[in-house]
């Protein structure tokens, strides 16, 4: 998904202002000790600014206002899963989540996050109203909505729906899936599946998945 950047003028103006967002946002989190942050809050010696409000109005540029992507690129964050935020964002921050678009976009961007001002992203995103789903009545929604609900029982691929909810709304540290962009979904699994993104538990649910099988989840999930 990379080479688009490369390619397409218009992306690379928008990949220029993600590399000022990063500076914006490198420059609200390294604030000298004793001083204020640009709206007047504290600094913390130990955290430096916890200046959430800032902070939030910098994820806007690739997320979109109150964390409502618009592009498949990003995730929407919109009623997202608190505790998933945190641990996510820890990831990035600490580098131990190393897919490629973490790399690309996330590392930079959550490099001099402190933990207090982590929680506070989170805590601000998880109380959004998240994106309806998109209604869809297309035989992929129908087989996504199967695998989704019964798993596939001969490719040892489990339900969904046993840890991400009855309608993909995810709980504590397992995340939103509802309204999710489906092309986003859709490289997560294919990330997990080919390890590039790590998580064991979610290798082994998505590593039996064919390609096809992947979308059909994908479209299913978009629609909740």
């Amino acid at each position: 998904m990379t080479g688009p950047w490369v390619r397409n003028s218009g992306l690379r103006c928008h990949r220029a202002g993600m590399t000022s967002a990063v500076v914006a946002l490198l420059a609200l989190v390294a604030a000298p000790c004793g001083a204020q942050a640009p709206n007047g809050s504290a600094v913390s010696p130990a955290t430096g600014p916890l200046d959430v409000g800032g902070t939030i109005h910098v994820c806007s540029s690739c997320h979109g206002p109150d964390g409502r992507s618009i592009s498949s690129t990003f995730p929407r964050l919109a009623g997202q899963q608190k505790d998933y935020l945190v641990g996510q964002l820890q990831a990035f921050r600490d580098k131990t989540r190393a897919d490629p678009h973490a790399k690309t976009y996330m590392w930079g961007m959550a490099a001099r996050l402190s933990d207090p001002l982590i929680a506070g992203i989170a805590d601000y995103y998880s109380r959004q109203p998240p994106v309806a789903g998109s209604p869809d009545t297309s035989p992929d929604t129908a087989a996504g909505r199967k695998i989704y609900t019964e798993g596939i029982a001969a490719q040892s691929v489990p339900a969904c729906m046993a840890c991400h909810g009855e309608h993909a709304e995810g709980n504590s540290a397992i995340p939103r899936l509802a309204g999710q962009h489906r092309a986003y979904v859709e490289r997560q699994l294919e990330a997990f599946a080919s390890t590039a993104r790590a998580n064991e538990v979610m290798h082994e649910n998505s590593k039996g998945l064919t390609a096809e099988q992947i979308r059909d989840v994908a479209a299913y999930v978009q629609t909740q």
